[in-house]
């Protein structure tokens, strides 16, 4: 293991679900004391990955923030007598695409739009800090839904639009099991296309209507994930923090900067777990919907 993985932790939240959960340690950064998009973005909050085995087949859920970190997992799946790797991706933002080179000899499946973020981004994504470079692009796309076997399980992806225009979620119908990227969060949803907002509401309300039996996000809580993930109170508890920001907003009234106070109703039921870090992305999620909101 090298150093840039010493605190990565592999759980196996069911049987052959395995995640790669790394960050969520108080004063550790993995590439700079100065910011970045790994240890700012990424590791300050928890990130993981997963991978979906069965037999000697495997699927890969996003994959990683760092080429070390691809390693690990690819290292780790190959040990379990894994052969066949293939590769999904949430969708285009640096903390879930940065190992792709790892995987350039697999299938990379992605939606039609992710393929065109990450085409229309290359520049940036090659030179941020740190860079992807080279940017290992999807090989395999498709839109709306996409039906897969992985050994004799069944797999869907479906596209939701919600974080991102692009977001791509694994459905395992047989476990009733939802495997979300970045769709959901824990404890509050990162806001990135402020302007979109309706939509995910709407993408929420569509997705709350599955018979999930339990989420497992790309950011959340690691016990949590490991002893078997969320609710579907926690899509409840981010279209609510979305409503209750923006019509706060529409309503001209002051929005509490404490995010423990107003997502306060949803942490104390349990949907969601205050983790202090997130009082940054509440910040930042006001200032971009403020924005939004003015144009």
């Amino acid at each position: 293991m090298s150093e840039m993985t010493a605190t990565l932790r592999i759980l196996e939240p069911f049987p052959g679900i395995f995640a790669y959960y790394d960050g969520r340690i108080a004063g550790k950064r993995l590439h700079a004391e100065t910011a970045n998009w790994l240890d700012d973005g990424a590791y300050a909050l928890g990130v993981a990955s997963y991978a979906v085995v069965d037999g000697q087949e495997a699927l890969v859920y996003d994959t990683h923030i760092s080429l070390d970190h691809a390693r690990a997992i690819r290292a780790h799946l190959e040990g379990l007598g894994v052969t066949t790797i293939r590769v999904v991706l949430s969708h285009w933002h640096d903390d879930h695409i940065a190992g792709n080179a790892v995987f350039s000899d697999c299938e990379i499946i992605a939606l039609k739009l992710t393929a065109e973020r990450l085409a229309q981004n290359r520049e940036k994504i090659e030179s941020a800090d740190p860079p992807i470079s080279p940017l290992v692009m999807p090989n395999t796309v498709f839109e709306k839904r996409l039906d897969l076997v992985v050994g004799t399980q069944k797999v869907e992806l479906h596209h939701f639009a919600i974080h991102s225009a692009d977001g791509n979620v694994i459905w395992l119908p047989e476990q009733q099991l939802l495997l979300a990227g970045d769709t959901v969060e824990d404890t509050v949803t990162y806001i990135s296309e402020a302007a979109e907002i309706g939509m995910h509401i709407v993408e929420l309300t569509r997705m709350r209507s599955w018979p999930i039996a339990k989420i497992l996000p790309a950011h959340g809580d690691p016990d949590r994930i490991a002893s078997g993930g969320y609710g579907p109170a926690l899509i409840d508890a981010n279209r609510a923090y979305l409503q209750r920001l923006t019509g706060a907003i529409t309503a001209g009234e002051e929005i509490d900067p404490s995010l423990k106070s107003f997502a306060a109703e949803e942490i104390a039921s349990g949907a969601t777990l205050y983790f202090a870090p997130y009082e940054k992305v509440h910040a930042n999620n006001i200032a971009a919907v403020k924005a939004a909101m003015d144009r």
